[in-house]
């Protein structure tokens, strides 16, 4: 099905909005508890690269040349597998005249994004724990469960959350989207679930947008008037008063005011004025200042929610609303027009048929996006004294919960796979040791293998687990793990 545009009231929207909001108990509208010193913020994109995207068929593709059995296991013609000099990574270009049950040709470009990003790239080799949809995406982002089951985003909002109003914000679905184990944490650690990007910014204020609604100081004088008399009067407060959820539930209200102070409502709304869809000037509101500049970057907003999260990722960084958030590219069918396929079902794990295609047109789409969300990073400036931009202070995280099978059969180029714990994920940034392959492998069989997790070295006798990436990534975004029994993680970080 496509993913259209479509007519909503203010009223409506605010429902829609607020409904999400409320199944996850608004957990983190209140004020972070974060780091301790003023040094600036590190960011964290998370990609939910959900159902195995598969690293031999990306950035560690194999030649038939390189292979002796080329015939039975997943390599690719010669042709197809891109080098670039001086570099262990690789890309895979491919086109078809069909998307496996889908009548529509495809080209799918790897080595674009390779060549543009590589020096800051680096692939890292991992055995996954489970072959389970949602326990390994759970895996991939609390490095099964490494430390005290915390996923990566809630340590990040917690080291670098402080004055951010919602520090983690998480678009995905599946594992990608559950909260961690520790319930120490403060509650603005843990994510805000986001189910619209492009609607989520109604649930921002409680009065503007809304026809006839009072002047905002008559708001404010209402609200003072409840919060100090009327609420501590009643005999609900009275006898619930010391409730800690009554007491979230006031934080949480206090909070709503500080986003209707900071205008988020228009800082992030992704959608255009149009009178037959969105007639936002009628309810006075307005689109987010940025909007024309991100619809360059991302024309697909309206059709395609991975560029709508991108595109939501940006503000809320460059706005410092969010110092990590979590995108995917959805697990249901997305058509642009009629005549391409934009997301197949079940997005990398439709593998399971038709893998060679799948797998080609899944990277091609999440690699597109990731690049236009890191030249718009690249263009923001970090502040206006140093000169950087906020590309220099984030990492993106290409996440999967495991691989695919490395077999087919006499060569064929149209073959299905299942789950494997064998791949790599894909880190980006700036702050890494890029251009590299953390680990390695063997070109026989298609299976990778880990490193030395002191020097780097490749180390065909080790296995790299879940926690390593996890512990890997925390280090090189300056996250203190100290207490927590974490691996060392050097080669990961540029300068360590």
């Amino acid at each position: 099905m496509t993913h259209r545009p479509f007519s909503m009231r203010r009223r409506d929207a605010l429902r829609a909005a607020f409904g999400a909001a409320a199944a996850t108990g608004l957990a983190t509208l209140s004020p972070s508890s974060s780091r301790a010193d003023a040094a600036p913020p590190k960011f964290l994109v998370v990609v939910g690269a959900t159902g195995g995207a598969s690293i031999i068929d990306s950035f560690l593709a194999v030649r038939h040349s390189e292979c002796p059995n080329y015939q039975t296991v997943n390599c690719f013609p010669d042709e197809q597998v891109i080098s670039f000099p001086g570099s262990p990574l690789r890309a895979v270009d491919l086109a078809g005249p069909s998307a496996g049950a889908f009548p529509f040709p495809f080209a799918a470009n790897q080595s674009n994004f390779v060549r543009k990003h590589r020096g800051e790239m680096l692939v890292v080799t991992m055995t996954h724990s489970s072959v389970n949809h949602l326990v390994g995406q759970k895996r991939a982002i609390t490095g099964n469960n490494a430390w005290r089951g915390r996923t990566l985003q809630e340590c990040v909002a917690l080291a670098h959350g402080r004055g951010a109003p919602v520090p983690n914000v998480n678009m995905a679905g599946l594992g990608f989207a559950e909260r961690g184990l520790d319930d120490t944490l403060p509650n603005a650690c843990y994510a805000e679930s986001v189910s619209h990007a492009d609607l989520w910014p109604f649930g921002l204020s409680g009065s503007k947008g809304v026809k006839g609604a009072p002047e905002p100081e008559l708001v404010r004088q209402a609200r003072a008037l409840r919060d100090e008399g009327l609420d501590p009067a009643s005999a609900f407060s009275r006898t619930f008063g010391r409730s800690p959820r009554l007491e979230l539930w006031r934080r949480q209200r206090l909070a709503a005011a500080d986003f209707e102070a900071r205008a988020l409502i228009d800082k992030l709304m992704l959608r255009s004025d149009d009178p037959s869809t969105s007639p936002l000037s009628a309810f006075g509101l307005g689109s987010a200042p940025e909007l024309a500049m991100l619809r360059q970057a991302l024309p697909k907003i309206d059709l395609d929610p991975l560029e709508a999260q991108a595109a939501l990722s940006f503000l809320l960084l460059k706005h410092r609303v969010a110092v990590t958030t979590t995108i995917w590219p959805t697990d249901r069918v997305i058509l642009d027009g009629t005549s391409a396929l934009l997301n197949p079902p079940l997005a990398f794990d439709n593998s399971h048929n038709f893998h060679r295609p799948m797998q080609a047109i899944v990277w091609d789409r999440t690699l597109r996006v990731i690049d236009r969300l890191i030249d718009l990073l690249k263009a923001e400036p970090f502040d206006a004294t140093s000169g950087q931009s906020l590309w220099d202070h984030t990492l993106i995280y290409v996440a999967t919960e495991f691989g695919r099978s490395k077999s087919r059969l006499g060569g064929s180029v149209e073959f299905g796979t299942g789950h494997d714990l064998n791949n790599g994920v894909l880190l980006i940034s700036p702050l890494l040791k890029g251009d590299r392959v953390l680990g390695g492998i063997d070109r026989a069989t298609g299976r990778t293998y880990g490193f030395d997790p002191t020097t780097g070295a490749p180390d065909p006798g080790r296995e790299t687990t879940e926690a390593d990436v996890f512990a890997g990534i925390l280090d090189v975004l300056q996250v203190d793990t100290t207490g927590s029994g974490l691996p060392s993680a050097p080669p990961f970080r540029k300068g360590a």
